[in-house]
């Protein structure tokens, strides 16, 4: 795992911009603490910095390849699961390999295949390769989105990164963010290509996206279309046990100490199970890891989300599996100081505003990073198979807008909130939203014979395939590599999801409960008390301490009289909340505070320009 940058300029000579295209490369040192390198030629500029991962001493970046008419270089992010089988395809006919990493058979793969190299490959990846022979610029992302990508176009060419940060290093890229950019911030459609800045895109998932003097070019690789689903119940459950069988073996591949996460959820529990039955055929034991807050057992409260605590269902299934487990257990007040919001922030590079969850994740991935490198994740389980509550709640399934935001709770409701109230009306996140809305459901396709109720629950799957579970896996991904930590996805493997995608409703419920699917898939593998609990999302403090600590922190925000957070958010509202007794600070008053914070913070890291109404 990695981060990528670069700079294609074709009216420049950027071997005289060394000092800025290392400056971009820096900012990404975080993803890769193990090593660094840029490669200029005339009009382009390659960054790497790396996280070693498979063959330590062999992978080192930007790679190259000198051609007869010139050189191919790679700049790569991530990991191809089928390596093995290709590099074995590309000997056969005739290339010779010096490494041996991953890295070196994307790269030779594209000498065989060109840009069609992207069909081949099985993995979680952002690459660029600038092909000398031609003057090109080539820029992939994986299916998922789960590695991230983002491009500036520039007049005579283009700046691209794994995060925006890497962008904003550039003198040539214009801080700018408007009204139409903080849209989708509030709103939460995760719209295609949407980054918080103006004029900087994320590459989609699924894209090729190719640039020379001609312009620039993009072409989708994959998207998630329907087909028709011929199996039985009883086959669709045995096609997913082994393509989960196929998955996680694969994911497990690493020169480096490895390890999972685990909720004591299905998912996450599926994916040690599977983890340690491999991992036991070697003679080993699969290492995991969960988070908990200290007294959080003890004085736990049922909410909107959990019903229960991790904690025991965790000691169930690591008792069950015979992993080596360790529960990172955090001090809630400590989650809200200013110095580790201030590390969030730049770690997502926007003001998200989720808190202790961003913040907590964090922590244990910097804890799992003291004692492993790799880990296996369970995200993407509850787009895929059904698992949010909202799939399941009717007025939530049936409204015509995003389900996730139907469904009212603490990051839905009234998100507009603590906003000035002349930015709320000039936003009109409704309008936006329906818009958003209308353009996603317009890019699902559904077979003949589909009654109402599974062309909801169709397009439902797609929504969350194509739009939610996109937000899901950047934050993952930013909370880990911001430690320098990699988390791979074996729910989001293509395979898996284009079948279980096309698995009709009944049968991702066939047992009457949310994610039947994926129950009878690997009940054998579990406890009987973690095949019985009831989905419980990621956990969230409830100690008032950590209220109390947000509401000191926006006393002192208050005391500014003209910072940049007031050009967005509302100063009465906050001084309001601020006094509050902290009891009452829950919820969405909670999540408003946590927000505005945030973005005080991330005005004063990035210094934006605001075109604000």
């Amino acid at each position: 795992m990695c981060g990528i940058t670069g700079w294609v300029a074709f009216d420049d000579d950027l071997r005289a911009h060394r000092d800025v295209v290392e400056a971009m490369t820096r900012t990404l040192a975080d993803r890769g603490p193990d090593d660094g390198d840029v490669w200029l030629d005339r009009p382009v500029a390659l960054g790497h910095r790396r996280l070693a991962v498979i063959d330590l001493p062999g992978g080192r970046q930007p790679m190259r390849v000198e051609t007869a008419s010139g050189p191919v270089v790679l700049v790569y992010s991530g990991e191809t699961y089928d390596f093995t089988e290709l590099r074995e395809e590309l000997e056969g006919r005739g290339h010779r390999f010096a490494t041996a990493s991953d890295t070196e058979v994307v790269l030779r793969g594209y000498l065989e295949w060109g840009e069609s190299v992207a069909e081949r490959l099985n993995g979680m990846y952002a690459f660029a390769i600038w092909d000398g022979r031609h003057e090109r610029l080539v820029l992939v992302r994986d299916r998922m989105g789960v590695k991230p990508l983002y491009y500036h176009r520039t007049r005579d060419g283009v700046l691209f990164g794994s995060e925006p940060k890497a962008v904003l290093a550039n003198p040539a890229f214009p801080r700018r963010v408007d009204t139409g950019c903080l849209r989708e911030l509030v709103g939460f459609t995760k719209a295609p290509g949407w980054s918080l800045w103006k004029d900087l895109h994320e590459v989609e998932p699924g894209t090729v996206l190719t640039v020379d003097r001609d312009g620039m070019r993009e072409r989708t690789y994959w998207r998630l279309e329907t087909a028709p689903h011929t199996d039985d119940a009883e086959t669709t459950v045995a096609r997913v046990r082994e393509l989960l069988g196929d998955v996680v073996p694969r994911q497990l591949v690493s020169d480096v100490p490895q390890c999972v996460l685990l909720s004591g959820g299905l998912d996450s529990s599926a994916i040690t199970a599977l983890a340690a039955r491999h991992l036991a055929g070697q003679g080993r034991a699969v290492r995991s890891y969960s988070v908990d807050f200290a007294g959080y057992e003890e004085n736990f409260r049922p909410d909107e989300f959990r019903e229960t605590p991790d904690s025991p269902f965790i000691r169930d299934v690591s008792a069950h599996v015979g992993s080596r487990h360790r529960d990172v257990v955090l001090d809630s007040k400590l989650l809200g100081t200013p110095e580790l919001r201030q590390a969030v922030v730049a770690a997502r590079d926007m003001p998200i505003g989720l808190g202790d969850i961003d913040s907590s994740m964090y922590l244990l991935f910097q804890a799992i990073r003291e004692e492993s490198t790799v880990a296996l994740s369970g995200e993407f389980a509850d787009e895929l198979f059904g698992g949010y509550v909202w799939f399941h709640h009717p007025a939530a399934r049936d409204a015509d807008t995003f389900p996730w935001l139907a469904f009212q709770n603490t990051y839905t409701a009234d998100r507009t909130g603590p906003l000035r109230p002349e930015l709320r009306r000039a936003l009109d996140i409704g309008g936006y939203v329906a818009d958003q809305y209308a353009d996603a459901v317009a890019r699902v396709e559904h077979l003949d014979h589909e009654d109402a109720a599974e062309r909801r629950m169709r397009t439902s799957s797609h929504l969350h395939i194509t739009r939610l579970v996109r937000a899901m896996l950047d934050r993952k991904d930013r909370m880990s590599m911001a430690v320098g930590l990699e988390v791979r996805v074996p729910f989001a493997d293509h395979r898996l999801v284009e079948y279980v995608y096309n698995a009709p409703w009944a049968l991702k419920t066939h047992d009457g409960r949310e994610k039947g699917l994926l129950r009878g898939a690997v009940a054998d593998l579990l406890p009987e008390s973690v095949v019985r609990r009831v989905k419980s999302p990621y956990p969230s403090t409830q100690d008032t301490r950590y209220a109390e600590e947000l509401q000191r922190q926006t006393r002192d925000v208050l005391a500014e009289r003209d910072h940049a957070v007031f050009e967005v958010f509302d100063r009465d509202w906050l001084r309001g909340t601020a006094e509050r007794d902290p009891a009452t600070v829950t919820g969405e008053v909670r999540t408003g505070l946590e927000r505005a914070l945030d973005f005080y913070h991330w005005a004063d890291l990035y210094r934006p320009g605001l075109e604000l109404a």
